[in-house]
């Protein structure tokens, strides 16, 4: 057989890295409240809702989002591949991890070596003339990782979501590439919740000797682990005004749990299961199984150990694996006592002949069928449907993945081919792009089974890890892109949700965490006011899609663009699929017009346009905006427009004489409010340059998402809401002002070239990230602050910036999208952020609220550059 590099099947356009390669100095957290696991994070194996474990390019299995919601970062030392090589009489051994547990466990194995550079780059000279790199890439410590003389490599870590790779280089002899995936592409609605992890080894002997192989998996039983001990749904304000509550992972209660061997064929696995803990038949949240398998293949031979001790020093496992490449072939089914931990692992050996190539197919697998929020409130996951809901399963799924995953894995190829193959697309954007969904998996994502009501169930994802509630309207304005375009039945099934959450009320008072912010007394709010439109969906430890407003940082019920944002979302979704799903805009319309008339109240002067209170009262919720603002007034012009094109929609389809009524009313209302108001937007707000923050804080900012309504008015293809020269004049102001002078005030050092004032915004850290950094939300004309201690302003937000970079080639700017994109792109992937995507980055190297949910907006930005959109 001639000889192929496995290296053909990866694309040109992955993210990689040097496996085992840190950084010197990747982005930190900015507030210590805030969630930092460090940079360590690969891109998310598992179905959408139905669990989902992270490996990172270290090797090490260590993100445990198992438990909807829920968040363990905890590397497992025992969940881990392992090589045995054998040739010329010689062999070796290693656990493909290239660290050694710290608490000295698995002490008899030997790790992996990791890559390492040779000299480290000094970051902190790298500002330089940011301008003349924009188009030609970095120079800094990441580029020097491209060169061989300044690094010394053991392998790479690719990703492409939903497909990764390890490279191995440099250690064996034979040439192994390992691919992870998980069954998901676009219009899947059924592979795609899969509880599944594949890994495709393919082994290479590119030498003139044979060379004899052996690849092990080995994992823990840790069934039971990965439910909340602590039930109560008391909620806590944390330093920064969230709201928070504990989470107690039953981490390493194993008693009870036993493993399985089972064979059937050539197909080889490990079931890992609890005893009953109860007499009850229903499995509740954390009981269910894991499972390891692998397809022997012919001529090859299988080993097994099903009971080991993972925490002890593998020397059971290690011995005959590290002697030979076999195990001990062990079965035992006797449970784990209290304080007793259990592993298993299986083996598969072959021998190689020079130039011959072989594929080994080995898969992890769990069925956990139950997320419970509050205590008593059970949902069942969607992949239920086709596995049942019994928490049985494991080998099933193991199996269905073991004789599926060429097939599988060609879907996701097809998928992906269209737009891997456009050559009008750079390849560092078709890399975000995809792996930019990984939050699709890793965001806390929930997917119930199908009802009659909901008939492909209900679905939903975390604003972010630390804002721990699911699906921020605000925010999805610009990160629902990727479902839309990707799962759009799973997008309206969000927007049903909050349909039928406008019309409730919940009486319960909170108090305000913006306030505790300020060591000020906080007004008692109501919970969620009838006619509102919810900030969020809930959280995870009361009741999903039924009780809303889990936020009370501000009071969600005075925002002034959340109702906006649920038209304009609605009428997006029914435009852009397909424009006949008439019962969608049915079931949508009462809460449209019931949730306008709501916000109309707040128009205090009649003048057509609600005003903004001065709290922070919409997506910029620590910026203070003051009667008409050119962000929630945009919205809200655009948003009448959308309703207005609704209800003609629906006046068209109906013969119901009462309903055709109401209708006639609500459109004459929105027309009326229409008119009296979008003369005054421009009118008021309109400088010549660019239109103001509001009407009446006397601010001279420069907003980057001034016009976020004109940009969603020419994507629902309905009139300007401002006369288009003033919008193109308007973003030409803000690429100007909040790019272009803002980066280069932060490359002299906090300096404007202009006039020489001096700001204090720049903190004088060790490290200053590369530049550019992308847009800032709000500086004046000349690129400084207006306020060097504010917040929000003066940070670069990831989603809002791919935003801002889809409209500005919605207007024709595309090489200024593309440089905003660009800078954006690099400063996460280049920077140990990759797959905790946050929301705010800032100049100094911190970043706020990682695992976000906004930058999801990269598809708005593939859509226009595409015409998708």
């Amino acid at each position: 057989m001639q000889y192929q590099s496995p290296f053909s099947q990866i694309p040109s356009c992955t993210w990689n890295r040097p496996i085992g390669l840190g950084w010197s100095h990747p982005y930190t957290v900015r507030y210590p409240s805030n969630l930092d696991d460090g940079p360590w994070h690969g891109m998310p194996l598992g179905g959408l809702g139905a669990g989902c474990i992270g490996r990172s390019h270290r090797g090490d299995f260590n993100l445990w989002h198992i438990d909807g919601g829920e968040h363990v970062f905890q590397t497992i030392p025992a969940c881990q591949f392992s090589v045995f090589e054998q040739a010329n009489g010689k062999s070796q051994a290693y656990a493909l991890c290239t660290e050694a547990p710290k608490d000295g466990s698995l002490s008899a194995w030997q790790w992996y070596p990791g890559s390492r550079e040779s000299e480290i780059g000094n970051r902190k000279s790298e500002v330089g003339d940011w301008r003349s790199r924009i188009g030609e890439g970095r120079e800094d410590e990441e580029s020097k990782i491209q060169n061989p003389k300044s690094r010394i490599s053991t392998g790479t870590y690719h990703a492409l979501y939903p497909r990764s790779w390890f490279v191995y280089e440099n250690v064996f002899q034979a040439t192994l590439t390992c691919e992870q995936f998980s069954p998901i592409w676009a219009h899947n609605y059924q592979e795609a919740s899969y509880p599944i992890a594949v890994f495709l080894w393919t082994a290479s002997n590119p030498t003139d000797q044979p060379l004899t192989l052996s690849i092990l998996l080995s994992w823990q039983n840790m069934v039971g682990w990965f439910t909340n001990a602590m039930k109560s749904s008391e909620v806590q304000i944390r330093d920064d005004g969230s709201p928070v509550y504990d989470y107690h992972p039953r981490l390493g209660d194993s008693q009870g749990n036993f493993n399985r061997l089972m064979r059937e064929g050539q197909q080889l696995g490990i079931v890992m299961a609890r005893e009953p803990q109860t007499a009850s038949h229903e499995p509740a949240e954390g009981d269910g199984q894991w499972a390891i398998a692998v397809d022997i293949p012919a001529n090859a031979g299988a080993f097994y150990h099903a009971r080991w001790n993972p925490v002890g020093n593998g020397a059971e496992l290690w011995t005959p694996f590290a002697r030979d490449g076999s195990l001990s072939n062990i079965e035992n089914l006797a449970p784990a006592q209290e304080g007793r931990q259990v592993g298993s692992a299986v083996a598969v050996r072959f021998t190689l002949q020079p130039g011959e190539t072989l594929q080994v197919p080995f898969v992890l697998s769990w069925d956990f069928p139950v997320t419970e929020f509050a205590q008593g409130i059970i949902y069942f996951r969607r992949y239920t449907d086709f596995f049942g809901r019994n928490g049985q399963n494991a080998w099933a799924i193991a199996q269905t993945a073991l004789s599926q995953y060429k097939a599988w894995q060609q879907q996701i190829q097809i998928w992906q081919e269209p737009i891997l193959q456009r050559d009008d697309l750079p390849d560092w954007f078709k890399m975000a792009l995809f792996n930019e969904l990984y939050d699709l998996t890793d965001g806390g994502t929930l997917w119930s089974a199908a009802t009659e009501q909901d008939p492909i169930g209900q679905f939903a994802i975390l604003e972010c890890l630390d804002y721990r509630w699911y699906e921020s309207l605000d925010v999805r304005l610009y990160g629902s892109f990727a479902l839309l375009m990707l799962f759009p039945d799973l997008e309206k099934a969000v927007l049903r949700a909050f349909a039928r959450a406008i019309p409730t009320s919940d009486e319960q008072t909170r108090v305000i965490g913006y306030y505790y912010t300020l060591g000020a007394d906080s007004p008692m709010a109501m919970r969620k006011v009838a006619g509102a439109t919810p900030h969020d969906l809930g959280a995870p430890n009361e009741h999903v899609w039924e009780k809303t407003n889990y936020t009370s940082y501000q009071d969600c019920n005075q925002w002034k663009d959340l109702p906006c944002d649920f038209v304009l979302q609605v009428y997006r979704d029914f435009l852009f699929t397909g424009a006949t799903d008439l019962d969608f805009l049915q079931e949508c319309w009462p809460a449209i017009a019931q949730t306008l008339h709501y916000l109309k109240c707040f128009d205090y002067d009649y003048d057509g346009i609600p005003e903004n209170g001065g709290a922070p009262d919409q997506t910029f919720d620590d910026w203070k905006l003051q009667g008409i603002s050119a962000y929630c007034g945009g919205l809200w012009l655009a948003a009448l427009e959308a309703a207005i094109a609704i209800g003609r929609i629906l006046a068209e389809q109906s013969t119901d004489i009462r309903l055709l009524s109401t209708l006639s009313k609500n459109i004459g209302n929105f027309q009326l409010w229409l008119e009296q108001s979008q003369n005054l937007y421009h009118e008021t707000l309109w400088n010549g340059q660019y239109y103001r923050l509001d009407s009446k804080s006397g601010s001279d900012i420069v907003m980057a998402d001034q016009l976020c309504g004109q940009f969603y008015a020419r994507l629902l293809k309905l009139p300007d809401i401002v006369p288009v020269d003033c919008a193109k004049t308007a973003l030409s102001t803000i690429y100007d002002a909040c790019f272009i002078k803002f980066n280069d005030y932060l490359a002299a050092g906090g300096e404007t070239r202009s006039d020489g004032r001096i700001a204090e915004a720049i903190d004088k850290l060790p490290f200053r990230s590369s530049l550019p950094v992308g847009v800032a939300n709000g500086v004046r004309s000349d690129g400084t602050p207006e306020n060097p201690n504010s917040t929000h302003p003066l940070e670069v937000w990831t989603g809002i910036n791919f935003g801002l970079a889809a409209f500005l080639m919605q207007m024709g700017m595309k090489d200024a999208g593309l440089e905003i994109t660009k800078a954006v792109i690099e400063q996460i992937y280049n920077n140990g952020l990759q797959f905790r995507t946050p929301e705010a980055i800032t100049p100094t190297g911190t970043f706020r609220a990682s695992h976000y949910l906004r930058p999801m907006a990269i598809w708005a930005v593939y859509g226009v550059l595409s015409g998708a959109l």
